[in-house]
C-alpha cells in the first residue's frame, strides 16, 4: 500500500468515525478510542489530519460532501479484507464492512438500557414505546444492520383485486450466494452449528464466516443488538430485521431455540406485546411445513408500523362469541379468515383457542378437509395476527385475525392442496407464510429477468418460447396478451399491464391456499364451521 493510499483510507476511517458522531452511535468521548480501533483493523499506523493528539471534544463531525455510507464502507471493507490476506469473496467483504460498522456501536447492555429507559420514561404508554422503537430502528439503520440500500432495490408496486389492493414486491435485497458459497454450503461438515439458527440470540455479536470457512457460511451479526421484552412470563428478545419487507420490520424471539407454536399460550404473547407497543401489529406464522414461514425450529413473531391489505378488509358476515362479549366476522380476502375483536383480552383469547381447537379437529368431507390420517399427523392450524385500537371509550380493543390453514397434500398437489398450485409457480412456488397471507407477496429476484424478458419477447413480435428467461411464463404471457397486438403498448404501460398480469396471479396464489373457496360449496362450509364454533 503505497503512502497516499494509506492516507486515504485514514480520512475515510475519520469520516467513519464523524458518521457515528453525527447519528448518535457513539460519544465525543469514545470517538478517538474508536478512530484507533478502525485503524487496527485496516492495519494502519497513521492517523487522519484531522485526528491526532487532540481532545475528544474537538473532534470534526463534518463529512465530505460526496460521503455515501455504502461506498465509504466498502472502500474501507476491501482494504480491510486485504490487510488480512482474505479471499476476494463476497461474503469476506460483508464480513469486514460489518465488522467495522460494529466498532462505532455500544455494548447491547447499555443498548438494552436506553431502550428500556426511553419505554419507561415517555409522558404516556405509546409514547414510551414509540420512542424507544425509534431508538432502535434508528441505531439499526444508521449501523446498517438493517441494509436500507439493499432494500432499495426492491421492485414493489399495488396491484387491484377483488379484495381490495394487493402489494407487491419482488425481492431484491436479500444477497444471492456466490457460487463459492454454495460450493462450501454443499461440501460443508454436518453437524452442530453455531448459532444453531438465524433467530437464536447467540447471533447479536457473532463475527460470522465467510464462504470459504470449513464449517460453512454464516451471516455477521457484530451489529446487531436485541433488547428485552416481557411475553407470557418470559423474556424474549426484539430486533428489527436486516432485509425489511414494510416499515419497521421487526422480529421477537423466544430464548431458548424451541420449535414454533400455536396455542393459547402464544396468542397471549402477541396481545402482550401490542399492549407494550401499542403501535405495532404483531402475527406468528403457523406451525406446520407447507404452511409455515421459512424458520419453523425457533419460536418468533414478527411485526412491525404497516397497514396490510388483509387488515381493512370488508366483514362479509358478523357473529358472536363467548357470550357476545367478542364480535367475530368471516372476512371478505381469499384466504379463508376470521377476525375476532374485543375489549375483554381473556374472552378474546377464550375463543381464539376454543377457534384453533375446533379447526385443528375439524374435517369435512365435502371440501375436502381432513384434520388428521389415520396415523394422527395433523394438518390444520393458524396464522394468527393481533393488533391494539384505541376504543371509543378510552379502553383499548383487541383483533386477533385467524387465517386457517392446512398443509394437507395429494397426487394432483403434492406441494400442498392449499399451497400455490402448479399453473402459478411460474411466479410464486414457495410457501405462503404470515407477511403474505396479509396481502403483502414476496416474489423471487429471478422475475426482475424474467419478466423483462417477457416485456422484450412481446415488444419484437417473438415468441415467448423461444426466449429462456420467458419460456416458463408463455402460456401466461400469450393469455394476458391474448387481445393485444405486438407493438401496440410500450413503456410504462407495458409494464403496468405485466405487473397488473402478475397481481391477479398473487391472488389466485392467495385463493389457493383459503381452505374454504370463494364459491357456494365454500360458503357453506364456512358457514358449518361457524355454527359449530357459536355451539
Amino acid at each position: 500500500m503505497t503512502r497516499d493510499e494509506a492516507a486515504r483510507l485514514a480520512e475515510r476511517a475519520g469520516d467513519l468515525v464523524a458518521y457515528g458522531l453525527r447519528e448518535g452511535l457513539l460519544e465525543p468521548d469514545d470517538a478517538l478510542f474508536t478512530y484507533n480501533r478502525i485503524l487496527a483493523a485496516l492495519r494502519l499506523t497513521a492517523p487522519a489530519s484531522r485526528f491526532g493528539d487532540e481532545p475528544p471534544a474537538s473532534v470534526e463531525v463534518e463529512l465530505p460532501e460526496d460521503f455515501d455510507l455504502e461506498t465509504w464502507i466498502a472502500e474501507l471493507g476491501s482494504a480491510v479484507v486485504a490487510a488480512r490476506g482474505e479471499d476476494d469473496v463476497p461474503s469476506a467483504h460483508d464480513l469486514a464492512e460489518t465488522a467495522l460498522m460494529a466498532l462505532l456501536l455500544a455494548r447491547p447492555s447499555e443498548v438494552n438500557r436506553r431502550f428500556q429507559a426511553l419505554r419507561n420514561e415517555g409522558p404516556t404508554l405509546e409514547e414510551g414505546a414509540r420512542a424507544a422503537t425509534d431508538y432502535l430502528y434508528d441505531l439499526s439503520v444508521s449501523s446498517r444492520y438493517v441494509r436500507r440500500a439493499a432494500i432499495a432495490r426492491n421492485i414493489s408496486w399495488t396491484s387491484e383485486s377483488p379484495y381490495g389492493a394487493l402489494e407487491i414486491t419482488i425481492n431484491l435485497s436479500k444477497p444471492e450466494k456466490d457460487p463459492v458459497a454454495i460450493a462450501a454450503a454443499i461440501a460443508k461438515p454436518k453437524g452442530p452449528r453455531y448459532p444453531t439458527c438465524a433467530l437464536c440470540l447467540s447471533n447479536e455479536g457473532y463475527e460470522g464466516r465467510a464462504a470459504t470457512d470449513p464449517a460453512g457460511a454464516q451471516d455477521p451479526r457484530q451489529n446487531l443488538r436485541i433488547v428485552d421484552v416481557a411475553l407470557g412470563g418470559e423474556t424474549w428478545g426484539l430486533q428489527y430485521s436486516p432485509y425489511a419487507y414494510f416499515t419497521e420490520h421487526c422480529i421477537c424471539m423466544s430464548r431458548p431455540h424451541r420449535p414454533m407454536h400455536v396455542d393459547r399460550e402464544n396468542m397471549g404473547r402477541l396481545l402482550d406485546f401490542v399492549d407494550a407497543f401499542p403501535h405495532y401489529f404483531i402475527g406468528s406464522n403457523a406451525d406446520l411445513p407447507i404452511c409455515g414461514g421459512s424458520i419453523l425450529s425457533h419460536d418468533h413473531f414478527q411485526g412491525g408500523r404497516h397497514a396490510f391489505p388483509m387488515m381493512g378488509a370488508e366483514a362479509e358476515e358478523s357473529f358472536a362469541l363467548a357470550k357476545g362479549e367478542v364480535e367475530g366476522a368471516i372476512l371478505r380476502w381469499p384466504l379463508s379468515v376470521i377476525r375476532l375483536r374485543s375489549v375483554d383480552r381473556e374472552a378474546l383469547l377464550d375463543a381464539a383457542d376454543r377457534t384453533l381447537a375446533l379447526w385443528r379437529g375439524w374435517s369435512d368431507a365435502a371440501v375436502g378437509l381432513v384434520a388428521r390420517d389415520a396415523d394422527g399427523t395433523p394438518h390444520h392450524t393458524i396464522t394468527p395476527v393481533a393488533r391494539r385500537l384505541e376504543g371509543g371509550t378510552g379502553a383499548p380493543v383487541y383483533e386477533l385475525f385467524l387465517a386457517l390453514r392446512s398443509n394437507l397434500t395429494s397426487p394432483e398437489h403434492p406441494l400442498g392442496v392449499f399451497h400455490p398450485h402448479e399453473e402459478y409457480h411460474h411466479i410464486k412456488k414457495e410457501n405462503i407464510g404470515l407477511i403474505e397471507v396479509m396481502g403483502l407477496a414476496i416474489l423471487p429476484p429471478r422475475l426482475k429477468g424474467e419478466l423483462a424478458a417477457v416485456e422484450r419477447c412481446f415488444i419484437e413480435g417473438r415468441p415467448f418460447e423461444d426466449d429462456p428467461e420467458a419460456a416458463p411464463h408463455a402460456a401466461w404471457a400469450d393469455a394476458l396478451f391474448a387481445d393485444i397486438a405486438p407493438g401496440e403498448i410500450r413503456g410504462e404501460a407495458l409494464t403496468a399491464r405485466i405487473r397488473e398480469g402478475v397481481g391477479e396471479v398473487f391472488c389466485h396464489v392467495l385463493e389457493d391456499c383459503g381452505v374454504f373457496k370463494q364459491d357456494e360449496a365454500g360458503r357453506e362450509a364456512f358457514r358449518r364451521f361457524i355454527d359449530a364454533l357459536q355451539g
